[in-house]
C-alpha cells in the first residue's frame, strides 16, 4: 500500500514549494547509491521519493492529490518508477530534469550526464629520449622535438571562419542532448536522453568553418619541448609532463606528453638499480702480489688498493658513489669486482718460470676460499 506522499517527503500538507524540494534534496542524497552502496532498499526508497516529488513539486497534480488522493491522478501523465530499472531511472531527467542539481550536490555519476558535453581533452603524445649513461646517473635537460595538435591560431580554436562564430545548434537548442518521450500506456511516460547527433553535445555548431583547420579548432604542428631529467632515472622509464601533449578542442585541457627514456651501455660499468658494477681486470702478477689500480669513475678516478693475493671475484664497495635516488635522498654503492687475467699464451722462458713457482709452492701457499659467485653474492647483501 502506497504512503502518503507528504509522509514519504516528511512535510506538512501546507508546506511551500521550497520546502518540498529541500526535502527531496535532503532525502535524495541520503538513500542515493553512491551515498549507500550496500543498502538493499535504498533503490525502492529512492523510487518512492521521485514518486512523492514528481507529484507534489507540480501545482496542478498537487491540487489533484490534495482533493482527491490518489484517485485524483489517475489520466494524469506520470512516470511509473516501479516498472523503470534503477539505471534507467537515472537517464529519465537528465538534460535539465528535476534531479539535475541533486545529483551534482551527491557527487555521483549523474551529474556528468546533464548539460552539454564537456569540452575534449586532447591527445596524449609519445616521444623518445637517448641518453647516455652519465647523463642518466647525474641528470641533464635535454630538448625533444613533438608533434602535436596545436590550436589553430586561424580561429582562436573555434572552428568558425574569421568574422562568424559558432550558433547555437537548432536540432538540441543548445542542449547537446535530444529527448525520447516514450508512451507507457497507462502508466505515464518514460523519458530518455541521448547525445544530440547534430552538435555531438556540443550544444553549438559551426556553419561556416576555419579555412585552415577545416572546422576543426586545431592544426598539426611541430615544437620543442625541454625535458627535465631527473638524476638517477633508468632505462626503460617514463617522464610524464603534464600539458605538453595535444591542444584539447573549444578550449579543453591539453594532453600530455609521455618521454620514454633508452639510456646506452656504458663500456666499463653496469648498472644494478641504484648500485654501479665494475669489473676491474688485474693480472695473475698483479693479484698475487698486489698492486694499486684506478678506475675511471663517473664522477672522477678512484684509487683501488689491492693487497697481495687477491682473489678472483673479490669485491670492494665503496659507499655513496652509486647513481644517486631517484626522486629520493643519497647514492647507491660502487662494486669492484676483481677479475683475475690467466694468460692465453706462455713463452718458453715463462713457462719455466711458472713451472719453478709450481715446484716451489706447497700447500700453505695456497688457502681455501669462498666460490666467486659466493662472493659476489656477499658483496650485494651488504
Amino acid at each position: 500500500m502506497k504512503r502518503d506522499y507528504y509522509e514519504v517527503l516528511g512535510v506538512r500538507r501546507d508546506a511551500e514549494a521550497g520546502e518540498i524540494k529541500k526535502a527531496f534534496r535532503r532525502q535524495a542524497r541520503e538513500c542515493h547509491p553512491d551515498v549507500n552502496p550496500d543498502d538493499p532498499d535504498c533503490e525502492a526508497r529512492f523510487k518512492e521519493l521521485a514518486e512523492a516529488y514528481e507529484v507534489l513539486s507540480d501545482a496542478d497534480s498537487r491540487a489533484a492529490y490534495d482533493r482527491y488522493g490518489f484517485e485524483g491522478l489517475r489520466g494524469r501523465p506520470m512516470t511509473d518508477f516501479e516498472h523503470v530499472g534503477f539505471g534507467d531511472l537515472f537517464n529519465i531527467f537528465f538534460g535539465g530534469g528535476m534531479f539535475d542539481s541533486v545529483l551534482r550536490d551527491t557527487g555521483g555519476m549523474w551529474g556528468a550526464a546533464g548539460g552539454n558535453a564537456p569540452a575534449p581533452r586532447g591527445d596524449d603524445v609519445e616521444a623518445r629520449l637517448d641518453l647516455t649513461f652519465a647523463e642518466a646517473v647525474f641528470g641533464v635537460t635535454r630538448d625533444v622535438e613533438v608533434a602535436a595538435d596545436a590550436v589553430c591560431e586561424a580561429c582562436s580554436g573555434s572552428g568558425a571562419k574569421a568574422g562568424t562564430g559558432r550558433e547555437q545548434c537548432p536540432q538540441c537548442h543548445g542542449s547537446g542532448r535530444m529527448r525520447e518521450v516514450s508512451s507507457l500506456g497507462g502508466f505515464g511516460q518514460f523519458i530518455r536522453t541521448s547525445t544530440c547527433t547534430v552538435c555531438r553535445g556540443q550544444g553549438t555548431i559551426v556553419k561556416e568553418p576555419c579555412e585552415t583547420c577545416l572546422g576543426t579548432g586545431r592544426v598539426r604542428r611541430t615544437r620543442t619541448v625541454s625535458v627535465e631529467v631527473p638524476a638517477g632515472i633508468a632505462d626503460g622509464q617514463r617522464l610524464r609532463l603534464a600539458g605538453e601533449g595535444g591542444a584539447g578542442s573549444r578550449g579543453g585541457r591539453a594532453g600530455d606528453l609521455y618521454v620514454s627514456i633508452a639510456v646506452e651501455p656504458h663500456d666499463h660499468f653496469v648498472r644494478d638499480g641504484d648500485d654501479l658494477v665494475y669489473r676491474l681486470d688485474v693480472t695473475m702478477v698483479e693479484a698475487a702480489l698486489g698492486t694499486t689500480a684506478y678506475i675511471p669513475a663517473l664522477d672522477g678516478d678512484l684509487e683501488v688498493e689491492l693487497k697481495p693475493g687477491t682473489q678472483p671475484g673479490e669485491v670492494r664497495t665503496f659507499r655513496s658513489r652509486g647513481v644517486p635516488v631517484l626522486q629520493g635522498y643519497g647514492r647507491g654503492d660502487l662494486k669492484v669486482v676483481v677479475n683475475v687475467l690467466v694468460p692465453r699464451r706462455l713463452s718458453d722462458e715463462q713457462r719455466e718460470l711458472l713451472e719453478q713457482f709450481a715446484a716451489l709452492s706447497g700447500e700453505a701457499t695456497y688457502e681455501a676460499d669462498q666460490s666467486f659467485f659466493e662472493k659476489i653474492r656477499a658483496a650485494f647483501r651488504q
